[in-house]
């Protein structure tokens, strides 16, 4: 059977030359004799597999050494949590844009740990723009800054980093890490969960600068915390060691490709594209502010509502999947994240004409 446009918001599709080379090495990795699944963590092949994956993610980004690079689990809700019960603790205070649903999820796990202040909230505009730097009523004993880069269901993005002074800034860039380049030094602690541009579910990333580490709350346990990971190499316990080594080859492919900034003009066109078939139609809708809109996921509605089930039969019947939208928003939600081809895109946009001119 052959292999469809996967338009889901994660876990999502991954390089096919990564799933190839996989394939290759699924028996035997380099001459190990065994698969990369049944490796120790602490042993020396694997060893070599993660030291290589996190020198080939900083040199992606940038990182310098005053940070620490973590290979962890739990997505990005764990951090939801070890975010406050990590940095909290010096103020007991930390401030938080309201965006859409995952920083409101973040907000209401924060709360059981410190006293938030939310800064901003597009809640009241049903979460279809990103507030302006004037609009962030920020405290200024607050701990750090927590906000949401892009949110994936609403399809809302930050057309640009808010400036917090000295306090911290913490982002949950689990939809648009390595989608681009990016100035982590503007940033105290990056998390993202693998499963949209990095690799399979199973991994989270954490980027966290290295003066934040080992100011944990004393109630924190062991597996959250972050100087425990650090001093560790990530592995306290056993690591998420396959998800590990295939982001690692999704390194090398960014890498191959040219880096981030190759890969920003590819996704680049992939979205303009997609944005300018739905602004150029009569029948198809985007909802979010123009300025605000994300490169990663596209939500939009359908002239007549009750057609969005043809949509989607006969858009699967095409090798066009996963385009339902969430069910909180409803309509569709075309995520085109890395590994989508700008293929994909041009199939889906001559799709969506075909199916206009059928029944709008």
């Amino acid at each position: 059977m052959a292999r469809v446009f996967n338009f889901s918001a994660g876990p999502a599709m991954l390089p096919e030359a990564v799933l190839r080379q996989a394939r290759e090495e699924m028996l035997d990795w380099r001459g190990s004799g065994m698969s990369v699944m049944e490796m120790s963590h602490r042993g020396k092949e694997f060893m070599s597999i993660a030291q290589e994956a996190e020198a080939d993610l900083r040199s992606l980004l940038g990182i310098g050494d005053d940070y620490k690079v973590l290979f962890l689990q739990g997505g990005a809700s764990t951090q939801f949590a070890m975010v406050p019960l990590n940095l909290a603790g010096r103020t007991g205070k930390a401030d938080y844009l309201n965006t859409g649903s995952w920083s409101k999820k973040a907000i209401g796990e924060a709360k059981r740990f410190c006293t938030v202040n939310v800064a901003a909230s597009t809640q009241d505009t049903k979460y279809t723009r990103a507030p302006a730097q004037a609009e962030l009523n920020l405290d200024p004993g607050a701990a750090y800054l927590h906000y949401t880069p892009n949110e994936t269901i609403e399809g809302v993005e930050f057309p640009y980093i808010p400036d917090t002074g000295d306090i911290p800034l913490v982002a949950d860039m689990s939809s648009t890490i390595l989608s681009r380049p990016i100035d982590v030094s503007r940033y105290g602690l990056i998390y993202a969960g693998a499963q949209k541009n990095v690799g399979p579910a199973g991994l989270t990333l954490v980027m966290v600068r290295a003066d934040l580490v080992g100011q944990a709350m004393a109630q924190t346990p062991a597996m959250l915390d972050y100087a425990v990971h650090a001093e560790n190499g990530s592995m306290y316990n056993t690591p998420p060691t396959y998800a590990w080594y295939l982001a690692g080859l999704v390194f090398k492919w960014l890498k191959d490709l040219g880096g981030l900034e190759a890969m920003a003009a590819v996704n680049q066109r992939k979205a303009d594209r997609l944005y300018a078939a739905i602004d150029g139609s009569g029948f198809f809708r985007n909802p979010v502010d123009p300025a605000c809109r994300s490169w990663m996921n596209v939500p939009f509605t359908l002239g007549n509502p009750e057609l969005d089930a043809t949509f989607l039969s006969e858009a699967k019947k095409v090798g066009l999947v996963t385009l339902q939208g969430h069910r909180s928003v409803g309509g569709m939600r075309a995520s085109i994240y890395n590994a989508m081809p700008e293929e994909g895109v041009r199939t889906l946009i001559d799709f969506m004409q075909d199916f206009e001119r059928r029944y709008g």
